[in-house]
């Protein structure tokens, strides 16, 4: 039986590579000169696979249509759904699979960013613990946790809080069966908490959600804490409140324009910058290579996918 075409829309990781070549005849389209001249002339691919950071418009999903776009990833707000829909594309992702480690690190910013590890990491490397003691830093037991967006990470994050003695409360589109502490009012959520936790999804409904006036109310002895979307930020609110000293500080794995972060991020000793590394473990990247694996081979065996976008 010959191998399915698929359409690979970006660079993907090399395992993930190296993996879908041995199962299947894969083309570059990122490499194509005329983009939407190639997707226009309707080549006839069987699906296409993807990964969240690469956009998949409207172009591609009429060039998939009636076929199925696997995402190696969680978030699809580069993905046009509504056209998906309209062109009748199965779309996956890989979801569950990655909660567990994204939600340890999201306690290592908490950890990093609070007591300052990375600062200190750098005094010592430096030699400046021979001159003088390193400076205080904020103590994370017993402190409250509000988390923006209580979906399968959110939670997992505020599972962990209990070891650490912290009350939580959450924001989002409604309250969760069975879990206190719901905050209809962002603001309000943000005054009451020490740390605020974004885990909620990127795209235009969450864009700059985070604002002046979020920030503003978490105040000097607050921490903001970002491990959902850059663009869930806006980030020159942010730099406004660390230069002028009304945040406490800042953890940070994503950026509106990853990989590159503004400069006026790197400037401050409070801010923690990862580069979007909360995913990024050996045992959870190869289960979400499976994952897509699975998710086109259970396609094209029974034309089901086992983790559909809804």
């Amino acid at each position: 039986m010959p191998r399915q075409r698929l359409l690979q829309i970006g660079p993907l990781p090399e395992g993930l590579q190296s993996r879908l070549e041995e199962r299947y005849h894969l083309h570059p389209l990122w490499l194509e000169g005329d983009r939407e001249s190639f997707l226009a002339a309707a080549t006839p691919f069987d699906g296409a696979v993807t990964m969240s950071r690469h956009a998949c418009d409207e172009a591609v999903m009429k060039a998939m249509s009636g076929r199925v776009i696997a995402c190696f990833g969680v978030g699809t707000e580069r993905l046009d759904l509504s056209a998906a829909q309209r062109f009748s594309v199965h779309v996956s992702n890989t979801p569950d699979v990655l909660t567990e480690c994204v939600a340890d690190l999201a306690w290592g910013l908490i950890l990093a960013t609070a007591r300052q590890i990375p600062q200190a990491h750098a005094f010592v490397r430096s030699g400046q613990w021979h001159q003088r003691a390193f400076g205080l830093g904020t103590r994370v037991h017993g402190k409250r946790l509000g988390i923006v967006g209580l979906g399968r990470i959110g939670h997992a994050i505020w599972r962990r809080s209990a070891g650490f003695g912290m009350p939580m409360r959450y924001h989002g589109n409604a309250p969760k069966a069975g879990i206190p502490g719901y905050e209809p009012d962002l603001v309000a959520l943000a005054q009451w908490s020490d740390f605020l936790l974004l885990s909620c999804q990127g795209g235009p409904e969450t864009h700059h959600l985070v604002n002046r006036t979020v920030l503003d109310a978490l105040g000097p002895g607050g921490f903001l804490i970002n491990i959902a979307r850059g663009s869930v930020v806006d980030e020159t609110a942010l730099a406004q409140a660390l230069s002028h000293g009304t945040l406490g500080g800042a953890g940070l794995d994503v950026y509106a324009s990853e990989p590159g972060i503004s400069a006026f991020l790197l400037e401050y000793q409070h801010v923690v910058t990862l580069p979007h590394m909360a995913a990024s473990t050996h045992e959870t990247r190869q289960a979400m290579e499976e994952l897509v694996i699975d998710n086109l081979e259970s396609y094209f065996q029974s034309g089901r996918l086992l983790t559909p976008v809804p």
